[in-house]
């Protein structure tokens, strides 16, 4: 095949130091089969999920026409090269000869009440590598277990949420996951929520199936839901590890452990001992009597106190550092979660850290990052929108449209991804494609939006309103949400956007709300509301929605405004008016008047 390149024919690409079949196919802009049998062929046997080295993916590359290089990772900061997990960014320019194996950083995933907290804690208290007996300290977010002479760090994290959050600051919060899931219970929303979560940052995932010893428990029927999901148990011929446990009854512990080895093994979690130092921050806070408490997690290099550190706009010399269980350290390698102190400010959970040579590299990095962020903020971020998507594509940023969907029912749900996903399957090779990486019912929540800040998405909804702290986060994170109550809208939306044909849209804007006081009625007018603006403004020419005990019982427009008997142009709270309409005289008293005015928006 090579033969019949030309030099002229020839292209070169820039390859990440590993990717994964998908990856590499996405690169190339061929096709996965056509990666697989090119990897046979070279006697590689390899499915579309699994990693790759670049000598391997550069010989592919070379069948097919291209010349690859190394791609560089110069510059350290909240970035993804495609998906490529931070680690692998940071050893991919390695001497393969300064690489040694590190212990894997496991987190753990799942429904509320399925047992997470109970089986961290049952490892802790069975496996934890501790001199001294009970001098585990709580404040530390991370912890070390120990196997048949191995290492494992486990990241006490609240869950899902703040897993996304740290992917979504360029930092890959684990290299395992546990999806816990209880053998009484089943897959749950929640399950759902956190499998798409980890699946998002292309994480190997083990699943502890807990609570078998609970007399309801139905392990086949767990199974067979986890296999609808996508997780076909290895038992079953699947690739997903299944192993049953209990928290309670500290069962099962070591089989779970044994497989996080096992997983691990297979994907090579390799680390420079002496390479540049780079982490993660798990946790961190302002302690009265010690200063900043930073809980540190290393993943490259070796930390030693006296190192100058610069984590997002803080910075400073480590004066101390203890390990989990409270002892004082000089070094800390690999997946050595440590806490320290000596950082000028209280840095955010999931900030990436790195050591610089000294102290005044370190105060002109904070000056260079807080001068950007003073520019960001005065311009605004700029979410990935609809309309915006189609140009990212076309300078290269993107090559696929993903989604969050969220529908008020399962009912409505299924022929919105149904249509979605036939329009993926439509798309010929050079489009935009997309990619549905969660679904699910009920309002948009922070965690919706989490992971679509982590992902670079846009959260759909249909007959859903997204809560007051998704909409706070949507604002600060620069989420795109788009609400539909008509199906073909929505997905009509999404064509268009992938044909770059997006036209601007209509959206409302609540301004205000009044309630009805008392209803009077005058020959020539008819009956006027006397009302109070409790909120906001009433707007003459403006819409408005009255309800009535909860229940919306008409729409339309605001014609007539006025403040004792003079024709007004607004009402703002606090005060009373009375209200007109052509259409509607049937006021009561405790009517709520909701006004709002239509804006003709840029589309999303």
């Amino acid at each position: 095949m090579t033969e019949n390149v030309t030099e002229k024919e020839i292209k070169t690409i820039e390859l990440p130091g590993s990717l994964t079949v998908r990856e590499l196919a996405d690169n190339l802009k061929a096709s996965p089969i056509q990666i697989i049998k090119t990897l046979m062929a070279n006697g590689v046997m390899a499915n579309i999920n699994q990693q790759i080295d670049f000598d391997t993916a550069a010989i592919v590359a070379s069948e097919l026409g291209f010349e690859a290089t190394m791609l560089k990772v110069d510059e350290l900061e909240a970035k993804e090269v495609g998906e490529v997990p931070l680690w692998r960014q940071l050893i991919a320019n390695e001497d393969k000869k300064n690489l040694t194996a590190r212990p894997p950083v496991v987190t753990i995933l799942g429904h509320v009440d399925h047992g997470k907290t109970t089986l961290l804690d049952a490892i802790r208290k069975t496996s934890v590598v501790s001199e001294e007996a009970g001098g585990i300290t709580q404040h530390v977010g991370a912890y070390q277990a120990s196997h048949k002479d191995r290492l494992i760090t486990f990241l006490d994290t609240p869950g899902h949420a703040a897993f996304t959050s740290m992917r979504s600051r360029g930092a890959q919060g684990a290299d395992v996951v546990i999806l816990v899931v209880a053998a009484d219970d089943g897959v749950m929303p929640q399950t759902k929520e956190a499998l798409s979560h980890a699946r998002a940052a292309r994480v190997p995932l083990v699943v502890a199936l807990n609570k078998v010893d609970k007399p309801n428990a139905n392990v086949e029927r767990v199974k067979k839901q986890l296999a609808d999901n996508g997780l076909v148990p290895d038992d079953w011929d699947g690739d997903t590890i299944v192993v049953p446990v209990s928290a309670k009854a500290k069962t099962g512990l070591e089989d779970l452990l044994e497989a996080i080895l096992l997983v691990a093994d297979n994907v090579e979690i390799l680390a420079n001992p002496k390479g540049q130092v780079i982490g993660t921050v798990i946790e961190a806070e302002r302690d009265p009597s010690r200063g900043v408490v930073a809980t540190l997690l290393v993943q490259n290099g070796t930390l030693h106190v006296g190192d100058n550190v610069v984590v997002g706009t803080a910075y400073g010399r480590l004066r101390a550092m203890f390990d989990f269980s409270n002892k004082k350290l000089e070094e800390a390698g690999p997946s050595t979660p440590v806490s320290v102190l000596g950082l000028s400010d209280v840095p955010a959970a999931g900030e990436l850290f790195r050591v610089v040579e000294t102290e005044r590299e370190a105060r002109a990095l904070v000056a260079e990052r807080t001068e950007k962020e003073k520019q960001e903020k005065a311009k605004g971020g700029q979410p990935l929108t609809l309309e915006g998507m189609f140009d990212a594509f076309k300078a290269g940023q993107v090559r696929e449209l993903r989604l969050i969907v969220k529908a008020d029912v399962q009912g409505s749900l299924e022929p919105i991804v149904s249509s979605l996903e036939e329009m993926s399957s439509r798309d010929k090779s050079g489009e935009i494609s997309v990619n549905i990486i969660h679904t699910g019912t009920g309002n948009i929540s922070e965690s919706d939006v989490a992971l679509a800040a982590a992902s670079k998405a846009i959260v759909m909804g249909f007959n859903v309103s997204a809560d007051s702290p998704a909409q706070r986060k949507a604002e600060t994170e620069h989420v795109s949400i788009r609400l539909y109550d008509i199906i073909y809208r929505m997905t009509e939306d999404v064509e268009k956007a992938l044909k770059g044909m997006l036209q601007p849209e209509i959206r409302e804007r609540v301004i205000g709300k009044a309630e009805v006081l008392q209803v009077f009625k005058i020959s020539r007018y008819g009956k006027i509301a006397g009302c109070r603006v409790v909120e906001g403004e009433l707007r003459r020419n403006a819409f408005v929605r009255i309800s009535r005990d909860g229940k919306q019982i008409f729409e339309g427009e605001l014609t007539s405004l006025k403040h004792e008997k003079e024709d007004v142009k607004e009402a703002k709270e606090g005060f009373e008016c009375g209200i007109n309409l052509k259409e509607f005289d049937d006021f009561k008293q405790g009517d709520i008047i909701q006004c709002y005015i239509r804006e003709t928006v840029a589309a999303q």
